[in-house]
Order: C-alpha cells, then sequence, then structure tokens
C-alpha cells in the first residue's frame, strides 16, 4: 500500500486581509487540508463562509449545492485551474496557495482563471508572497490578498502602486504601452 503524500506547509488565515485596494476583515474560515479529509461530510461543515481545499469540495460539491453562496475553493500550487474549469463561475471566492514566494504556479492558475474560465468573483493570494510580488499578483487578476509577512497590511497597499505603467497587457489592462498611446 503506497504511503499518503506528505502535506506540505498549510495557508494561514488572517483577521485582515486587502480585497479591492482596502484592508477588510476577513469573513472566510480557511479549512485547512489534513490526512483524514474523507472524514469531512457536508453536515460536518461548520455554518457561515468557509473556504475548502479542492479535494474536500470535489467530493462534497453535491451536498453542498445549497450552500454555493458561501463556499469557497482553494487550489494548492500544485492544483491548476483545469480542475475547477467552467464550475469556477458558482463559485464566490478561490483562493490560490503560495507555499514559498519562489513558487510562481499559483500566477499562471490565476490568470487562467480570469482569462479562459472567465472568473469574476474574489480570487485571493493565500501562503507566502512578498510585497513585491503583489502588483505582479494583481495583474494576474487577483484582487483579494491574505498576507502572512511582517509588514502592515496599510504598508502593502502602497507596494500596490510601485508601477504607474505596464508594458505588456495583461488581465489588469488588456491593451499593451503602445495600443494604448495610439503607436499602433
Amino acid at each position: 500500500m503506497p504511503k499518503p503524500a506528505k502535506l506540505g506547509p498549510q495557508p494561514e488565515n488572517p483577521a485582515e486581509l486587502i480585497v479591492d485596494g482596502k484592508v477588510v476583515a476577513n469573513d472566510w474560515r480557511l479549512l485547512p487540508q489534513s490526512d483524514d479529509d474523507a472524514e469531512i461530510t457536508a453536515d460536518a461543515l461548520a455554518p457561515g463562509r468557509i473556504i475548502l481545499p479542492y479535494r474536500v469540495w470535489k467530493d462534497l460539491r453535491g451536498d453542498l449545492a445549497q450552500r454555493r453562496s458561501e463556499i469557497g475553493v482553494w487550489l494548492n500550487s500544485d492544483e491548476t485551474a483545469e480542475l475547477i474549469g467552467d464550475d469556477a463561475g458558482d463559485l464566490p471566492l478561490i483562493a490560490v496557495h503560495f507555499p514559498a514566494f519562489a513558487d510562481g504556479r499559483g500566477f499562471s492558475t490565476g490568470r487562467l482563471l480570469r482569462e479562459r474560465y472567465g472568473y469574476t468573483g474574489e480570487l485571493r493570494a493565500v501562503g507566502v508572497f512578498m510585497r513585491d510580488q503583489l502588483t505582479y499578483l494583481r495583474r494576474c487578476g487577483f484582487n483579494a490578498f491574505a498576507y502572512e509577512g511582517e509588514q502592515s497590511l496599510a504598508k502593502l497597499l502602497d507596494s500596490m502602486r510601485d508601477f504607474s505603467e505596464s508594458y505588456q497587457a495583461a488581465v489588469d489592462e488588456k491593451l499593451p504601452l503602445f495600443r494604448r498611446r495610439g503607436l499602433a
């Protein structure tokens, strides 16, 4: 019998976060992954807004249909946007876990959710990312940030204005700079 995969770092669930450029209270509870996720049932979940690990959501989504507006999903860095795919539109919140600041797979996940699957809900970065990455996370479609570092959220807001222009097109700017300036 194969050994179960060892669980990696789990995202935290801070009391405050940045959503749409403002510091707000976090009214979602993030359920961490565990080795016994198979024992979680829809009836055992507490009432209120909950962000479930992808594999728990996948197993319970049929049983949670009546709670659609209060159930979000978080993807680990090795879980891709394709796993949620066209079901993304049914979710009020999708969180993407960054287990280390050097793990950039979540950037692609965010962009795919926005551009390929048309996701319009809250797209939250959770885990370990750096202040310097916030601008790029926003450009990939993230609009919420559950920061685990030591800097204040107010200082993080300032970092999101580090660049006044971007050359490339992205989720937040559909046209490259030369097209915006009429040089095409």
